[in-house]
């Protein structure tokens, strides 16, 4: 779609020659924080996200490179939780697998942060961003450090009396990964999509389009708490759960509010008719969108929930292989993408944005 003159004006005080440069670098930030929540759903379901028991933000950047330093890193392994009541027994080998995810979550989110701010510094050297854009992404670059920091305080829960993480850390984790994720591709989109909001139904539309956003967030927190208990390794039957729509265990295990997120059959229950529930909702959008300007991104979204919707049901069916877990996280945070992006060509060209 070509930019009107009106909706340019209204971006963003961006350098024009450097408007390309800009998007393509806050794209590649949004592309590896979604490669760095795959990794980090590949840590989770291997397990891990505990081989590692110390934070080194530098020198944490080399793994072991001798038969000694292996060595100490298993010995440290051997004295967490984990190892003792789950992989006790574990032989080296087994455990070099477990670490190289753990290794390469952690790595990874680095090279990400270094690119984000790589990235910033050069663009502000070169005055190519306005003050409003400038300081939002200096706040996203303080949020990512933030998330470093979340991320070990996850990994510490698991290393004293438990031999898992905190799932409401791990919610946390994930969720902060989103938010960032989110803000990153929405600075994105202000530089290269149109509006097309001048139309009747469009205020409507964007409505929904924030409570489909609304939805898919809380789905995906309610998938971090399944994760976190393991509660996708039971009740492998869709649509009744193991032959009842709600088994009894559900309310006789935990007593109290916290059953909710404590339970393993009532979070596994919850997440399966939220995401059904976020289902309906983004296929009303979808549908509500035909013949109106941003039709394309409605079909999209349309398209890409019935994906995703696949994709969490044969995950459970299967009792969450790696491989399936992981594009089911993946599914996720691609349908985020494309809502993000049809709530904000929904935006009409005459709404003012602060310089």
């Amino acid at each position: 779609m070509q930019s009107t003159p009106a909706a340019a004006a209204l971006r963003p005080t961006v350098a024009q020659p450097a408007r390309r440069s800009v998007a393509a670098w806050l794209f590649l930030s949004a592309a590896m924080v979604f490669a760095a929540a795959v990794i980090g759903a590949i840590t989770r379901l291997t397990e891990s996200g505990l081989s590692i028991v110390e934070w080194a933000p530098i020198k944490g950047i080399v793994p072991p490179l001798s038969d000694q330093a292996w060595v100490d890193a298993f010995a440290a392994y051997k004295a967490t939780p984990q190892y003792l009541y789950t992989n006790s027994g574990m032989s080296l080998d087994a455990f070099k697998g477990i670490f190289f995810w753990e290794w390469l979550h952690r790595a990874w989110d680095r090279l990400s942060g270094l690119v984000f701010a790589a990235g910033l510094a050069w663009f502000a050297w070169r005055r190519a961003l306005g003050w409003n854009l400038g300081l939002r992404l200096l706040a996203l670059l303080v949020v990512g450090g933030l998330q470093g920091v979340l991320g070990w305080v996850m990994v510490r829960s698991g290393l004293d009396h438990r031999p898992s993480v905190s799932h409401y850390l791990l919610a946390a984790h994930l969720g902060l990964a989103v938010l960032l994720y989110a803000l990153i591709l929405w600075a994105a989109y202000g530089l290269v999509l149109t509006r097309q909001g001048n139309f009747a139904a469009a205020p409507s539309l964007r409505r929904h389009a924030a409570i489909a956003i609304g939805c898919v967030a809380v789905t995906m927190c309610w998938g971090a708490f399944v994760a976190g208990l393991d509660a996708g390794q039971v009740y492998n039957t869709f649509p009744l759960m193991d032959g009842r729509f709600l088994p009894p265990e559900a309310f006789s295990i935990i007593p109290g509010w916290l059953n909710l997120f404590d339970n393993t059959a009532l979070v596994q229950f919850t997440h399966r008719w939220l995401a059904i529930g976020t289902a309906l909702v983004v296929l009303a959008l979808a549908v509500r969108t035909t013949r109106t300007p941003v039709a394309g991104w409605g079909h999209l979204v349309g398209l890409m929930v019935l994906v995703q919707v696949g994709l969490g049901i044969s995950t459970l069916l299967t009792q969450v292989p790696v491989g399936l877990g992981a594009m089911h996280q993946a599914g996720a945070l691609v349908l985020l993408a494309l809502l993000l992006a049809l709530r904000f060509v929904t935006r009409p060209v005459s709404e003012s944005r602060p310089k």
